[in-house]
């Protein structure tokens, strides 16, 4: 399919955003956050960091839902799409992407205050942190998966139906959220300690993520398509060759459904995606692991290398897909 790139860079930024929000939940309703920084003793501190953490969290998927409407044709429109959750995956994905802002900007409004040194509301803080962090995280996460199943639902594209669209989808999320908090935490004070367990868990993220799109790639250049010329045509069982074309011009479904820039070039996009979202991060983790002290350096650049791949990654998704109209043609 020939994608727009505003549908690219919303599941790429939205993913980046909900993914950052999930970890910092998981780590709030672990109690981690406070250990992940040499002041953990101050509050004051804690909620800075809290917020610091929110913010860029919460412009990023608010970006990516914004760009999410430029592809629509009456973008002003975009507000029904909330009223079809029953049956829609678009529609779930718009509710579920709002009720995540809700512990989000609560925590915000709680840790405001904290962070301007008004300690009386930090014992409500520490107290709610934990129950909005898990909400956060789960909110987070289920719109990830609302996401994909837009997608991972339509039948007519078989490489969408494919089980690891999903996990893949999710791993995104994951990778470039724990990127993104491995850049701003060390700004706040990490310890050398913690640093190796950013980059740790960073590597381990890159390297999965890729093995498992390694694998997605490989099934769907193997797997043979589960409608033929024949049953498109309407002559299912039969053996059909085709000696003209049915338009003499291309038309929107040539141009839309089949597009064929990407299956010419895929093999290097592929290795270029695989380089930026698996390998750079993993080499970079390995190198601040080595060198904590670098951190402040290695970690921006590599979630920087993980976005970048996974803008390539969407764009191969989108436009490698085969729409079953196409075997008419």
């Amino acid at each position: 399919m020939h994608p727009a790139f505003s549908v690219i860079l919303f599941t790429t930024l939205s993913g980046a955003g909900y993914g950052l929000l999930a970890w910092l939940g998981a780590l709030l309703a672990s109690s981690r956050l406070a250990s992940l920084h040499a002041i953990s003793d101050d509050p004051t501190a804690t909620a800075f960091v809290m917020l610091w953490l929110l913010a860029p969290g919460l412009v990023l998927a608010a970006v990516g839902l914004l760009a999410s409407t430029f592809h629509l044709g009456k973008p002003l429109r975009a507000w029904r799409a909330f009223s079809q959750w029953r049956t829609s995956w678009l529609s779930r994905e718009g509710v579920l992407s709002l009720a995540s802002f809700v512990p989000a900007l609560a925590l915000a409004a709680l840790a405001l205050p904290v962070a301007r040194g008004d300690l009386d509301t930090a014992a409500r803080l520490a107290a709610w942190a934990p129950w909005l962090g898990g909400a956060l995280t789960v909110l987070s996460l289920l719109t990830v998966v609302c996401t994909a199943m837009i997608y991972a639902s339509l039948p007519p594209i078989p490489a969408w139906r494919h089980r690891l669209v999903v996990p893949v989808y999710l791993g995104f999320a994951l990778l470039t959220g724990w990127g993104l908090l491995a850049a701003l935490l060390p700004m706040t004070g990490t310890d050398r300690a913690e640093l190796r367990h950013l980059a740790l868990a960073l590597a381990v993220l890159a390297v999965a993520l890729a093995a498992m799109k390694l694998r997605y790639w490989r099934a769907i250049d193997t797997a043979p398509l589960t409608a033929t010329r024949a049953d498109a045509v309407g002559l299912p069982g039969r053996s059909l060759d085709v000696f003209e074309r049915p338009h003499t011009q291309d038309n929107y479904l040539t141009r839309e459904m089949g597009y064929v820039l990407a299956r010419k070039h895929a093999r290097k996009l592929r290795l270029i995606a695989l380089a930026l979202f698996g390998a750079v991060p993993a080499l970079l983790a390995a190198l601040t692991w080595l060198a904590p002290g670098l951190a402040g350096l290695s970690f921006p650049l590599a979630a920087l290398a993980a976005l970048t791949g996974a803008l390539v990654e969407r764009w191969l998704f989108f436009a490698q897909a085969r729409h079953l109209v196409t075997l008419y043609y």
